[in-house]
């Protein structure tokens, strides 16, 4: 599947790393063209404006966003204003809930779907997986199930070898 992904912070590039390593398609943005540029040498398709960044994007388009909550309401609405109906932004960082509420209601009325994933894991991630929080319409979720599948941690990612050890 195709997804983009602006912010390319550690989070952010570890989880479009591990999002390519199973074969998604990457489309990456961040205001820092640097990161973008190493992203690209990874093999993601790289944008150099937001409107790049929404045209590279594949019906349904899938913008995931890994910014500070300070800033992604102004960012979400610059990624809807380029968007059209049926089209996915997703607010992976750990935004106040009641922000995403209003937002997904917001967009709605648009026919954008909002899809909350706040998202743990740190820069340990891209081994280990993150943890996803998800919120958001049953059709639009469902779209995203195979990213979100390669994010998250596997069966075993809380085991250990010797997990039985000192039990009789």
């Amino acid at each position: 599947m195709q997804i983009g992904m602006m912010g390319l912070g550690r989070m952010g590039a570890n989880m479009v790393r591990r999002l390519m390593r199973d074969g998604h398609e990457c489309v990456v943005y961040d205001i820092n063209s640097a990161s973008v540029a190493g992203m690209v040498k990874d093999g993601a398709v790289g944008a150099a404006s937001l409107e790049e960044f929404v045209g590279k994007l594949a019906k349904p388009r899938c913008a995931w966003l890994m910014l500070p909550a300070a800033i992604t309401g102004k960012i979400v609405d610059q990624v809807a204003a380029l968007m059209e109906p049926g089209d996915i932004i997703i607010d992976g960082g750990n935004s106040y809930y009641h922000d995403a509420v209003d937002q997904a209601a917001k967009l709605a009325v648009k026919g954008i779907n909002f899809v909350d994933v706040g998202t743990s894991g740190g820069v340990w991630g891209l081994e280990r997986g993150y943890c996803l929080m998800i919120g958001g319409p049953d059709e639009a979720v469902k779209h995203l199930d195979s990213v979100f599948a390669t994010l998250a941690p596997g069966a075993d990612a809380g085991t250990t070898p010797d997990k039985n050890a000192g039990t009789a």
